[in-house]
C-alpha cells in the first residue's frame, strides 16, 4: 500500500512544480516573453541590410571600382529582377496584381505624401525640382530591389500579389506625376503634357513589362520550357543578393564627387530640416497611412485580408528606392539632398521595420 500512495504524491508534486513554473513563466519581463519574435525577424531582415552593409564597404575599400557600378545595374535591372517578378507574376493570381481596394488606398496614400512633401519644401523655400524629388523618394519604398524579397521571406509568397501592385503603381503613376512636377517652369508645355512626357521613362523601364507578362501567363495558364524556365528561374534566384549588394555600392557612390577634386552638394540651410523630415514621413507617416486606410477599407466593406493589410504596410515601411538617385541626377535635381534621404532611410530602416514587422506580430516559417 506504501507504493501507490507515494507513487501518488510523486505526481501531485510533479503536477503542482509544473503549474509553478507555468505562472513563473508567464511573470516574466516583458523582453523576455517577446524576444522570440523579434529574433525571427531579424534573422530575415538582417542578411538583407548586411548585403546592403557589404555593397558600401566594398565600393568603400575599392574592391567594387566604381566603374563597375553601371554593370551591376544593369544586370539587375534588365536580367534579373525583369525574371524575379516574371517568376511571381506567373505564380500570382492576376486578381492580386491588379486589385482595385489595395490600387485606390495604396495611391491616396501616396498622394497625401507627396503633396505633404511638395508644401514642406515650398515652405522651406526648396526649388520645385528638388521638392518634387523629395516627395518621390517619401512616397516610393525600395520595393523592387528589397520589397519583393523580403516581403516573400518574412510572410510567404501570398505576399507578392499585394507589393507586386503596389510597385507598378510607383512606377507608373506617381514617379510619373513628380518627374511633371519636377518639370514645372522649364518650358516642357502644360502639366498634362509634362505628365506624358515623364510617363515615357517607365514605359522604357523593363520591370512593368516582366510584371504584365507574368500575369498573362497566370491569368492563361501557360508555362516556361523547361531549359527558358530553369535560365529564368537561375537568373531570378540572383536577383536579391545582387540587387542588395548594388544599392549599398550606389549608396557609397553618391557620397563621391563625380569630378575630383570638387565635393558632393550639402544638405545645408532649408535641406537639411527638409532632409529629416522626408525619413521620418517614409519610415513613419507612409505605413501609418496605408494602415489605416486599409483598415478603414476593411471597416467600410472591403475583402481585405490581414495578409494583405501587413504587406502593404510593410511595404509603405521600406526605405526609399535607390533608383531615384539616378533620376535626380538625370534631371539635374539636388541629387546630395537625395541621396541622403536615401541613406537615412536605408540605415534607420533596419530599426523602424523591424519594429512594424514585430508590432504585426510577423513569425517567420510559421
Amino acid at each position: 500500500m506504501l507504493v501507490p500512495r507515494t507513487g501518488n504524491v510523486l505526481r501531485q508534486a510533479t503536477e503542482t512544480l509544473l503549474q509553478l513554473m507555468d505562472r513563473k513563466s508567464k511573470r516574466q519581463p516583458v523582453g523576455l516573453r517577446y524576444s522570440a519574435p523579434m529574433q525571427a525577424i531579424l534573422s530575415v531582415t538582417i542578411p538583407f541590410f548586411a548585403l546592403i552593409l557589404a555593397g558600401y564597404l566594398a565600393a568603400q575599400r575599392g574592391w567594387l571600382p566604381l566603374a563597375a557600378i553601371p554593370g551591376l545595374n544593369g544586370f539587375v535591372l534588365f536580367f534579373a529582377l525583369p525574371c524575379m517578378l516574371l517568376r511571381f507574376g506567373m505564380n500570382t493570381p492576376l486578381a492580386q496584381l491588379l486589385d482595385p481596394v489595395i490600387s485606390s488606398v495604396y495611391l491616396a496614400c501616396a498622394a497625401v505624401v507627396v503633396a505633404l512633401v511638395l508644401a514642406l519644401g515650398r515652405g522651406l523655400g526648396v526649388g520645385p525640382r528638388d521638392s518634387a524629388f523629395a516627395a518621390l523618394v517619401a512616397a516610393f519604398p525600395n520595393s523592387g530591389f528589397i520589397g519583393v524579397p523580403l516581403l516573400v521571406a518574412l510572410l510567404g509568397p501570398g505576399a507578392a500579389g499585394p507589393v507586386i501592385c503596389t510597385m507598378l503603381l510607383d512606377m507608373m503613376l506617381t514617379t510619373s506625376v513628380c518627374l511633371a512636377w519636377a518639370q514645372r517652369g522649364t518650358g516642357s508645355g502644360t502639366a498634362g503634357s509634362a505628365f506624358l512626357s515623364a510617363l515615357k521613362a517607365p514605359l522604357m523601364n523593363p520591370l512593368p513589362w516582366s510584371i504584365a507578362l507574368g500575369g498573362l501567363m497566370s491569368a492563361f495558364d501557360l508555362a516556361l520550357l523547361g531549359p527558358v524556365q530553369k535560365t529564368v528561374w537561375m537568373l531570378a534566384d540572383a536577383a536579391s543578393p545582387v540587387a542588395l549588394f548594388t544599392i549599398g555600392a550606389v549608396l557609397y557612390r553618391s557620397r563621391v564627387p563625380a569630378t575630383p577634386g570638387t565635393t558632393v552638394p550639402q544638405t545645408q540651410g532649408a535641406r537639411m530640416p527638409l532632409m529629416m523630415s522626408v525619413v521620418a514621413i517614409k519610415l513613419l507617416l507612409h505605413p501609418t497611412l496605408a494602415l489605416a486606410g486599409l483598415l478603414l477599407a476593411r471597416y467600410l466593406g472591403a475583402d481585405l485580408s490581414d495578409l494583405q493589410i501587413a504587406a502593404i504596410t510593410l511595404m509603405a515601411a521600406l526605405p526609399s528606392a535607390s533608383n531615384v538617385s539616378m533620376l535626380a541626377e538625370r534631371y539635374g535635381a539636388d541629387n546630395g539632398l537625395v541621396a541622403r534621404i536615401i541613406m537615412g532611410s536605408t540605415t534607420l530602416a533596419f530599426i523602424t521595420f523591424a519594429l512594424w514587422a514585430w508590432g504585426f506580430g510577423v513569425q517567420p516559417g510559421s
